[in-house]
C-alpha cells in the first residue's frame, strides 16, 4: 500500500514493497502508445533498437497513428516517433476479405477497438474488426513481420499500396514474382515542405502459397495483372484460400540501395524460417537487453512506466542504413560500403544534438561511435554536412548550425577516432562558407552576414539575399539562427584548438561570443536587428514575428550554453538571473501548485511555442532552462522545475509533452531522472540535481554507475550532499571521465533548499570564455526626420553624422559608450531654412572613429507646420 500525502503542491508518495524494484522484464514497463495522441506523433508498431524496419499500424497523423482514429488502412514499414510532420510509412501493407472492388485506402481500412489492440517493445496486436482478422507485428532489425488470422473464408487478401505513404510518393512499382514473394519500391519524400526525396525498396516472402492476385494502377484494380509502375498510384494484392490455412505469416526485407540488398537482408536476417513467435521473442530479449542498460528502484509503477517507456523512445533512431554486407545509399545517390563501421541514417539533429546524442554515447557509445562516423560518410559522400537528414538525403528543414555541436560531443568523447581532421575539414567549411550553387544542402544560409556583421539581420529575402533550397531558412528565423551559430562556433573552437588549429580556434572561440551582439541592453532581451543595423521596430518579445524559430525571445534567452556564466552577467548578475528564471517558471506558483501551473503557465497547446513569455517544456530550446539556476546561485530550484515538467510525462497516449522528436524529449526525461543532464555539447560535464529515484544503476560500456537518494520524493526533491565514490561533490557537475568510470553515486536529499552548490565557484564550466565582439561598427537609417544610429564597439565608439543639400544632423557628432553591445541613439533632422513641404531625398554620412561609414538615401517628408 502506498500512502500519499500533499506537501508544497507535490503529492510526497511513500512507496510500499510493490513498486521498490523495477520487474527483471523492464518491458512490462513501457506503454508504446504514449505519445500517439496530442501531437506526440509516436508509434504503437515494432522495431529492433534503432532499427530500419519499424513496422506499425496507420491510422493518419503526422506520425502515422493517431490514437484518435477509428480505423487503419494498413501496417507500413517505417516511422519515425514524434515528429512534426508526415514521414516516410512506406508500402502500408493490408490484409482484408472478400472481392478486392476498391484500392482506395480510406474504403478498404478497417474499423478497431483500443479495447482489441495491444503493444509492447517489438509487437503489436489488433483486430480488423472490419473483416474479422487479427493481425500482429513483430521485426528483425531490417526485416518487419506481420501475421494475419483470418476468418474462415475463400477470399483472404493482403494489399500492398506502394503508391501510399504519409509522405508525397513520386513514383513507385510493385511486382508479383511468384506464387510466395511481392517486390518493389516506393520514391517518395518532402519531409517538412523540403527537397528530401529517398527511394525503399523491398522483398515480401509469405509462409505458403497464395491463391491469386491482382494489380492496380491508379483506381482500378486489375485480377491477374502481376505489376504496376509509374506515378499516381499503384498497388497489388494476393488472395489465398483461407478455408483451411487461416493464419498467414509475410515476412519484408527492405533496403535503401536496391533490390539485391533488400533480398540479402531478407536472407541473412530470417533465412528459411517463417516462424513468428521465435521472431518475436528474440526482439523481446533484445529490448530486456536494451531497456536493462537502466535499472532503477523504487518511485511509483506510473513513474516506472514513464522512465521506462522514454527510455524505450530514445533506443529507437537513429536507424540502421546500411545492409548486412555494409552497403548503404549515400547522399550522391551512390551506392557505398562502410569498411570499419555500422551506417545509421535519420538525423533530427536540430533536436537531437542536445541530450539525446549525449544518452547514446553514455548508454551505447558503440551505436553513438557509428552514428557519428555515419554523418561525416554523409558530408564525405555528398559534398557538405546536413542539417536534417532523412534516409540518405538533406531535408534542410529547422534553423542553425547543429550538426557542428553534434559531431563536436562525438569528438570529445574520442568516437570520430582516425576521422578527426576530415570531419573538422567538413565543419570548417560548412561554419565559413556556403554550399555550392547546384548542392542539395542549405548550409548556413545567413553565413556571410553572420560573418561580415556578427549576427543575421532581419527583413532578408530568401532567392535574392539568402539562398533557397527548400525546407526552412536561417534568414527567416535570424535571431535564434545567430545565437545557434554563437554556440556551435564554441563548440568547433575547442575541436580547433584540440587538433591544433590555434587560429581557428581563436576565431571560432570569438564568434561563440556573438550571441551577445543581439542583446539590447535597454530591454533585457535578445532582439533582432535590421538589415540597416537598427533594432527591430516595432518588437514583440513574446510573439517576434518568428524572428526566433518556433519560440520567441522569452523561450531564446537562456540559448547560450556555451557560456551560461556571461549571460547571467550580462542579465545583471546572479540574483537578477533567478528573479528573470522565477519568472520564466511561474515559480510561486509550482511551489503551491505545480500540475496546475504547468499546464496554465506553460502550456497553451503542443504547437503553441511563443505565445507566453514562459517556459515550454514541449520544445528543444527550452530544454537547457531549467538547470540554469546552477549558475544564478540557487539550484534548487532546478529540482523544482524538473519535477513540475516530469508531471508531463504519464502513463497514458497524452503522455508525452510535444514531439519527441527521435527521443529527444524522451531522452530529457531519462537524464533529468538520473539527476544528470548534459548542459552543453562538447563540455565534457553533466550538470547535478536530484535523481528522481532512490535508486539507479546505469551500464555504460564495461562499467556501472550506481546512483542512490535515499528517500527521495517529489517533496524530499532538495539536494542536501553530494558524494561520488565516498568523496564529497560541493560542485553542482561532475566531468564525463567521473560518470563513466562508474561506481556509486550517493545524493543525500531533503524537503527543504540547502547551500549545497550555491557559491559561485560551484557552478559549472562556460566552454567559452572569449571576449565580447570586439570590431568597431555602426549602422543607420532614416526615420522620417530623424536617423537611428547604431553602434558596437569595446568602450566607447565616437561617430560623426552630416547630411546633404543644407541639412542638418543634430547632433552632429555621438558618443556611443557601447561596452561591445549595440547601442541606439537618434539624431534629428532639420532641413534648409525657407525648405517648402514636400518631399525631398536627403543622404545621411555616418562615420565612426576608427571603423567603417555608412551611407544612407531616403526620402524625408516635410509637412507645414
Amino acid at each position: 500500500m502506498a500512502v500519499s500525502t500533499l506537501v508544497a503542491g507535490f503529492l510526497a508518495v511513500t512507496v510500499g514493497p510493490a513498486a521498490d524494484a523495477a520487474p527483471a522484464d523492464p518491458t512490462t514497463l513501457v506503454n508504446p502508445f504514449v505519445g500517439t495522441e496530442n501531437s506526440g506523433n509516436t508509434f504503437p508498431g515494432a522495431s529492433a533498437p534503432f532499427g530500419m524496419v519499424q513496422v506499425s499500424p496507420d491510422t493518419g497523423g503526422q506520425g502515422g497513428y493517431d490514437y484518435d482514429q477509428s480505423a487503419i488502412y494498413g501496417f507500413s514499414q517505417t516511422h519515425l516517433s514524434g515528429v512534426g510532420c508526415g514521414v516516410m510509412g512506406e508500402l502500408p501493407v493490408m490484409p482484408t476479405t472478400g472481392a478486392v472492388n476498391s484500392v482506395d485506402p480510406a474504403k478498404y481500412a478497417s474499423a478497431y477497438s483500443h479495447d482489441d489492440e495491444q503493444a509492447t517493445p517489438g509487437y503489436y496486436r489488433v483486430g480488423l474488426s472490419t473483416y474479422g482478422v487479427n493481425a500482429e507485428l513483430t521485426a528483425t532489425p531490417r526485416t518487419g513481420w506481420q501475421r494475419y488470422t483470418f476468418p474462415s473464408t475463400a477470399a483472404a487478401n493482403v494489399l500492398f499500396n506502394t503508391g501510399q505513404a504519409n509522405q508525397s510518393v513520386f513514383d513507385s512499382e510493385v511486382h508479383v514474382v511468384d506464387n510466395h514473394t511481392v517486390e518493389g519500391r516506393v520514391h517518395d519524400g518532402g519531409f517538412c515542405a523540403g527537397h528530401d526525396q529517398h527511394t525503399v525498396y523491398f522483398t515480401a516472402s509469405f509462409d505458403h502459397p497464395f491463391a491469386s492476385y491482382g494489380a492496380w494502377r491508379g483506381t482500378t484494380p486489375t485480377p491477374g495483372a502481376k505489376d504496376a509502375a509509374g506515378s499516381g498510384g499503384n498497388g497489388a494484392w494476393v488472395t489465398f484460400d483461407a478455408t483451411t490455412q487461416r493464419t498467414v505469416t509475410l515476412k519484408v526485407g527492405i533496403s535503401y540501395t536496391g533490390m539485391v540488398g533488400a533480398r540479402a537482408n531478407l536472407a541473412q536476417e530470417t533465412g528459411g524460417s517463417y516462424d513468428f513467435d521465435a521472431t518475436r521473442a528474440a526482439l523481446h530479449n533484445a529490448w530486456i537487453k536494451e531497456l536493462n542498460t537502466v535499472e532503477i528502484g523504487g518511485g511509483s509503477p506510473d513513474r516506472q512506466t514513464a522512465f521506462y517507456t522514454s527510455l524505450y523512445h530514445s533506443q529507437l533512431h537513429p536507424n540502421l542504413a546500411g545492409d548486412v554486407d555494409g552497403g548503404y545509399a549515400g547522399f550522391d545517390a551512390k551506392v557505398h560500403r562502410a569498411a570499419d563501421y555500422t551506417p545509421y541514417q535519420n538525423f533530427s539533429l536540430w533536436d537531437t544534438y542536445r541530450p539525446q546524442n549525449q544518452l547514446l554515447e553514455l548508454l551505447h557509445p558503440d551505436v553513438a561511435r557509428d552514428v557519428a562516423l555515419s554523418l561525416v560518410a554523409a558530408g564525405r559522400d555528398g559534398g557538405w554536412l546536413p542539417r536534417w537528414a532523412l534516409a540518405n538525403s538533406e531535408t534542410n528543414i529547422m534553423t542553425g548550425d547543429p550538426v557542428t555541436p553534434f559531431l563536436v560531443e562525438a569528438w570529445t568523447k574520442g568516437l570520430l577516432k582516425g576521422h578527426e581532421q576530415e570531419a573538422y575539414t567538413l565543419l570548417r567549411a560548412n561554419a565559413t562558407s556556403l554550399p555550392p550553387a547546384g548542392s542539395q544542402y542549405n548550409g548556413r544560409t545567413g553565413e556571410p552576414f553572420y560573418t561580415d556583421r556578427g549576427y543575421i539581420p532581419s527583413g532578408l529575402k530568401r532567392g535574392t539575399d539568402c539562398a533557397d533550397k527548400g525546407g526552412d531558412n536561417d534568414c527567416d528565423h535570424p535571431a535564434s539562427a545567430t545565437q545557434e551559430y554563437a554556440l556551435a562556433d564554441a563548440a568547433l573552437a575547442l575541436m580547433a584548438d584540440g587538433l591544433g588549429h590555434k587560429a581557428d580556434a581563436r576565431m571560432f572561440a570569438a564568434r561563440g561570443q556573438w550571441y551577445r551582439n543581439l542583446w539590447d541592453s535597454s530591454t533585457g532581451q535578445f532582439r533582432p536587428r535590421t538589415v540597416d543595423g537598427t533594432w527591430l521596430t516595432p518588437y514583440d518579445p513574446v510573439a517576434a514575428d518568428h524572428q526566433f524559430h518556433e519560440g520567441g525571445a522569452y523561450q531564446y534567452q537562456w540559448l547560450a550554453p556555451q557560456d551560461p556564466a556571461g549571460l547571467v552577467q550580462l542579465m545583471g548578475g546572479r540574483r537578477t538571473a533567478e528573479q528573470r528564471l522565477d519568472a520564466f517558471f511561474a515559480y510561486p506558483h509550482l511551489l503551491t501548485d505545480p500540475g496546475r501551473a504547468v499546464h496554465d503557465d506553460w502550456i497553451s497547446s503542443p504547437y503553441d511555442y511563443y505565445s507566453k513569455p514562459t517556459y515550454n517544456p514541449n520544445n528543444e530550446p527550452d530544454l537547457l532552462a531549467p538547470y540554469m539556476y546552477l549558475w544564478a546561485g540557487a539550484p534548487s530550484k532546478t529540482a523544482t522545475v524538473v519535477r513540475a515538467a516530469m508531471t508531463l510525462f504519464t502513463t497514458g497516449p497524452n503522455g508525452m509533452t510535444g514531439n519527441d522528436d527521435l527521443g529527444t524529449m524522451s531522452a530529457w526525461y531519462v537524464f533529468s531522472s538520473l539527476g544528470l543532464y548534459p548542459t552543453t555539447s562538447g563540455g565534457n560535464f553533466l550538470a547535478l540535481s536530484s535523481p528522481q529515484f532512490p535508486t539507479m544503476t546505469v551500464h555504460t560500456g564495461q562499467r556501472q554507475l550506481t546512483i542512490t537518494a535515499p528517500g527521495v520524493t517529489d517533496v524530499n526533491r532538495y539536494v542536501q550532499s553530494v558524494a561520488l565514490n565516498g568523496r564529497g561533490v560541493s560542485a553542482s557537475w561532475l566531468g564525463w571521465d567521473d560518470i563513466t568510470r562508474g561506481g556509486t553515486l550517493r545524493v543525500a536529499v531533503g524537503s527543504t533548499p540547502s547551500a549545497w552548490a550555491t557559491r559561485p565557484q560551484d557552478e559549472p564550466p562556460s566552454i567559452n570564455h572569449a571576449a565580447p565582439d570586439s570590431r568597431r561598427h555602426v549602422d543607420a537609417s532614416i526615420r522620417g526626420l530623424g536617423v537611428d544610429v547604431l553602434g558596437q564597439a569595446p568602450g566607447t565608439l565616437p561617430v560623426a553624422i552630416t547630411a546633404s543639400n543644407g541639412w542638418v544632423a543634430n547632433p552632429g557628432a555621438l558618443l556611443l559608450k557601447s561596452n561591445h553591445l549595440p547601442v541606439q541613439q537618434t539624431v534629428a533632422l532639420t532641413p534648409p531654412p525657407g525648405t517648402e513641404p514636400g518631399s525631398y531625398q536627403v543622404t545621411v554620412t555616418v562615420t565612426a572613429a576608427g571603423a567603417n561609414t555608412v551611407t544612407r538615401t531616403a526620402t524625408v517628408q516635410v509637412t507645414a507646420p
